[in-house]
C-alpha cells in the first residue's frame, strides 16, 4: 500500500469502525444504579445533595427550602488508551489482523463506565459520601419530627461477600457519573508526526474525560451478611422504612418499579433461589419470590 492521505484515510476508517463495533457490544449495566450528568466543568459541586424536599401545608407566605448545603464534589478524571500500529504492516497490506484488536479496543473503553461505577458502589462501605460518613453506614445524620439530629443505617455490617438492595427508580439514582466528554476514537498518523519519524510507528487512541460519585445512601442498603430470607427482608425493611428530614417517609419500594437486588458473580445461585423459588428452605411458600429484580454483576467479582 503506498502511504499517502488517501489510503491512510481508509485505514483510519477501518479502524474507527471496528472501535465503534466494539463499543456497541458493550454492557450499560450501570445506568441501572447511576445517573449520568453532563457536566461542563473539571470540578462540579453537588451542594444540594443531603436534601430530599417535601410538599408542605400552604397556610400563610410560602416556606422557602433551602437545600442543605455540602462541600460534597466530583472532580473529572480523564482517561486514554493507545494501540500503536507498524508502519510496515501499513505498507504491506496486513492491517486486516488489526481489525479484532481495534473491536477489542472498543469494548475496552465502553466498559470502562461499568469498571467505574460498580467498583465504587463495592468501594461504599468504606468511602464517604456528601454527609462525610461512609456512604454505606450505621450512622447518618436524619433530623427526626422534632428536628433533632438522629443517626440512620443503610447497613447491616457483616463481613461476608457484599450484596445490595437498591431502589433505582427515582429522578437521581444512588451514584452519579459525571461526563464531560466521552470516548472519542483519535488517529495521530501523519507520515510527517513524531511517532512515525522516530519509531515507525502510526497511533491510535480513544480519551475521555469523567468520574463518579454517590448520590443519596438512602436509595442503597448495602450488606455483608449472607444473602438469605432473614437479611433479605431486614434489607427491605431498611429501605421502605427510610424518612428524611422531619420525618418524611420516602416512600421506597413502593412504585411499580422492582427494586435491584444486586449481586457478585459468586451469590448468583443463593440471589436466584431467593428470588425464583416457589418453596423456601423449610419448604413453606417462598413470600420473597419476584420481589425484585436480580441484577448479577461481573464488575463485583
Amino acid at each position: 500500500m503506498i502511504i499517502n492521505s488517501a489510503n491512510l484515510a481508509s485505514v483510519r476508517t477501518g479502524f474507527s469502525t471496528a472501535f465503534k463495533k466494539g463499543l456497541g457490544q458493550t454492557s450499560s449495566l450501570y445506568t441501572k444504579i447511576a445517573t449520568i450528568v453532563p457536566s461542563t466543568t473539571k470540578d462540579q459541586k453537588y451542594g444540594w445533595l443531603g436534601k430530599i424536599p417535601n410538599v408542605r401545608e400552604w397556610i400563610g407566605p410560602r416556606a422557602v427550602q433551602n437545600l442543605s448545603e455540602h462541600s460534597y464534589e466530583i472532580s473529572e478524571k480523564k482517561w486514554e488508551l493507545t494501540i500503536g500500529v507498524d508502519r510496515d504492516d501499513i505498507e504491506t497490506d496486513n492491517i486486516g489482523v488489526y481489525a479484532p484488536l481495534f473491536e477489542e479496543m472498543g469494548m475496552s473503553t465502553g466498559a470502562k463506565w461499568d469498571e467505574l461505577v460498580w467498583s465504587l458502589l463495592a468501594a461504599g462501605f468504606a468511602t464517604e459520601c456528601y454527609d462525610g460518613q461512609y456512604y454505606f453506614d450505621t450512622d447518618h445524620p436524619v433530623l427526626d419530627e422534632d428536628g433533632q439530629p438522629t443517626s440512620v443505617a443503610n447497613t447491616d455490617g457483616g463481613s461476608g461477600t457484599p450484596w445490595f438492595l437498591v431502589d433505582a427508580s427515582r429522578a437521581l439514582k444512588p451514584l452519579i457519573l459525571q461526563k464531560r466528554k466521552d470516548f472519542q476514537f483519535v488517529a495521530k498518523d501523519n507520515p510527517t508526526d513524531d511517532n512515525v519519524f522516530d519509531n515507525n510507528e502510526f497511533k491510535y487512541g480513544a480519551d475521555a474525560r469523567a468520574n463518579v460519585g454517590f448520590g443519596f445512601w438512602q436509595f442503597a442498603w448495602g450488606s455483608k451478611q449472607t444473602l438469605d430470607a432473614a437479611h433479605y427482608s431486614t434489607a427491605r425493611a431498611g429501605l421502605m422504612g427510610m424518612k428524611g428530614d422531619y420525618g418524611r417517609p420516602l416512600g421506597l419500594l413502593a412504585g411499580a418499579q422492582k427494586p435491584l437486588l444486586i449481586v457478585p458473580p459468586a451469590l448468583e445461585s443463593a440471589g436466584r433461589k431467593l428470588l425464583n423459588s416457589e418453596y423456601a428452605s423449610g419448604g413453606e411458600t417462598n413470600e420473597w419470590k419476584d420481589t425484585a429484580e436480580l441484577l448479577v454483576v461481573p464488575w463485583l467479582a
